[in-house]
């Protein structure tokens, strides 16, 4: 399993934004094509919500790539 770090500079940021921040996928719209599709948990939950606000704290899964979002320092 890849394990990426994404420092979260902002309050939050939308699902498909950072899929495409950390180099999943090209573009947003990319992003919300693969939210889409059903293969994106958040804590461990599927989410179909391309837009929604992931904050610090919270991990990303898309297939074997976990993404955990903290709060940059």
């Amino acid at each position: 399993m890849q394990h990426i770090r994404f420092d979260l500079e902002r309050d939050h940021v939308e699902l498909n934004q950072l899929l495409k921040l950390v180099g999943l996928c090209d573009s947003g719209g990319a992003g919300k094509a693969l939210v889409a599709s059903g293969v994106v948990t958040v804590d461990g939950n599927v989410e179909l919500r391309k837009t929604c606000k992931i904050r610090a704290g919270q991990s990303v899964r898309v297939g074997d790539v976990d993404i955990q979002v903290v709060a940059a320092a």
